[in-house]
């Protein structure tokens, strides 16, 4: 799925979204037979490798990942500069079509039976729903530890557009100020922008330990869960935004049960239908006065389902209270991504960078979008910003806080543009010799 705040997953190609940040594979794909031209084999053997690294369901079944499927398994293939069928083709689209048109919570059943059965689901072995958070890792060297008001100063560097320094003064004042709550919330959803979920996570959950009624923190926590394919937790930060809110606190039955005791993050329908169910009794008790944070829980929870028209229709709606709100653009536009409508979706990123020039997430949602209709270079340059503004939150040319996924999409954008000379780069992570390459600032 494109990371939805979402990276188009990679997808982002969520991702991107992410998860359009911006949402897996069990069985390695058999190597294709002897390519005659290098180049052709390099964007086969770049589109597998992305293909197996990708271990979440949700982002398999994105348009992103359907066509690197294809270039892997040689149903698409480099020809004079273009991307074109091969004899193949039909049969791996007939069985595409015939897969998307099974029921979507049928097609999740089965998936996560095949997993289990065969013992390759990684949270086969890691979920908890009651285990405790993941302390949060800070940067080894941070330049900007000494200022003199750390949060003050990272919420100007937040609305200039300026995440990695931004991420660098929240850290600074958690560490001098270990029960800010403010700095924790703004470490966490901060990071969730800058493309890093897993330090997102681990700071909103310590907002939360320190004051569990944090609306932003559930929200934000719900859309990272999201993005991480824990479904039952994303589902369980939904129900404690709404029980948190004085507002919304009466549609939910205090006697709800949680999914912590489940073994697996996989929701089920009735838990995913019983928690929509009380976001529309919630919008339903203003219809005249739309809340833009409930059309977002119903954005995140149609999501979930794989329903992005209606989430398309929440996160617009939503956009009518907050025009000029960077990460609701972003989950729109990662939304129509995810809904093939990526044309639509450029749009939508665009108008996110307009309002948060440094939005890392969407910036690679862009990116991917952009191999989606075949403009390479133009991806390409996208990723590449991408990759720059976040190692501008690392003191020296550490590739540490780079993105995994970043530099996947990006070798695979490098392959479709037929630069192999540069493969190299991008395996070394030698940013800096591909930044001169294509004049990036």
């Amino acid at each position: 799925m494109v990371s939805f705040d979402f990276v188009a997953m990679v997808a982002c190609v969520p991702h991107p979204l992410c998860r359009a940040e911006e949402f897996s594979m069990t069985k390695e794909e058999r190597w294709v037979e002897e390519f005659h031209q290098q180049r052709e084999r390099g964007v086969a053997e770049v589109a597998r490798e992305l293909v197996n690294s990708v271990q979440d369901p949700d982002v398999q079944a994105t348009e992103f990942m359907d066509f690197v499927r294809k270039l892997g398994s040689g149903a698409l293939k480099m020809e004079d500069g273009q991307v074109v069928a091969t004899g193949d083709s039909q049969s791996w689209e007939n069985e595409f079509e015939q897969n998307h048109q099974e029921n979507f919570w049928d097609r999740m059943e089965s998936d996560w039976q095949e997993m289990a059965r065969q013992e390759q689901h990684p949270w086969l072995s890691e979920y908890d729903g009651g285990a405790p958070p993941t302390a949060y890792s800070f940067a080894d060297e941070n330049p900007l530890k000494d200022v003199t008001n750390p949060l003050e100063e990272g919420l100007r560097k937040l609305q200039s557009g300026d995440l990695p320094g931004a991420v660098l003064l929240f850290e600074a004042e958690v560490q001098a100020r270990p029960q800010s709550v403010k700095g924790w919330q703004y470490l966490g959803t901060t990071q969730a922008d800058n493309e890093q979920e897993h330090l997102a996570i681990a700071a909103l959950n310590r907002c939360l330990e320190l004051d569990p009624s944090n609306l932003p923190a559930l929200l934000g926590l719900a859309v990272s869960y999201t993005n991480e394919s824990q479904q039952n937790k994303a589902l369980d930060s939904l129900v404690a935004w709404l029980r948190e809110n004085p507002r919304y606190r009466g549609v939910v039955d205090p006697s709800m049960p949680s999914s912590k005791s489940q073994v697996t993050s996989f929701m089920t329908k009735e838990h995913h239908a019983a928690v929509t169910d009380l976001y529309i009794k919630a919008a339903q008790m203003s219809p005249q006065d739309l809340d833009p944070d409930v059309q977002v829980g119903l954005g995140v929870l149609f999501n979930l389902s794989g329903e992005y028209s209606k989430a398309v229709d929440c996160f617009s709606a939503a956009l009518k209270a907050r025009p000029e709100d960077a990460m609701l653009w972003n989950k729109l536009g990662a939304t129509l991504a995810n809904s093939s409508r990526s044309e639509e979706a450029i749009h939508a990123y665009r108008q996110a960078l307009h309002y948060l020039p440094g939005f890392t997430r969407s910036r690679y949602n862009l990116g991917i979008s952009c191999i989606n209709l075949k403009a390479y270079r133009e991806a390409i340059e996208h990723l590449l910003t991408a990759l720059n503004v976040q190692r501008r939150a690392t003191t020296a040319a550490s590739t540490s806080q780079m993105s995994e996924a970043v530099w996947s999409t990006l070798r695979l954008a490098v392959s479709l543009y037929e630069r192999p000379e540069l493969i190299e780069h991008v395996s070394s992570r030698n940013l800096d010799v591909l930044i001169r390459e294509f004049g990036i600032d």
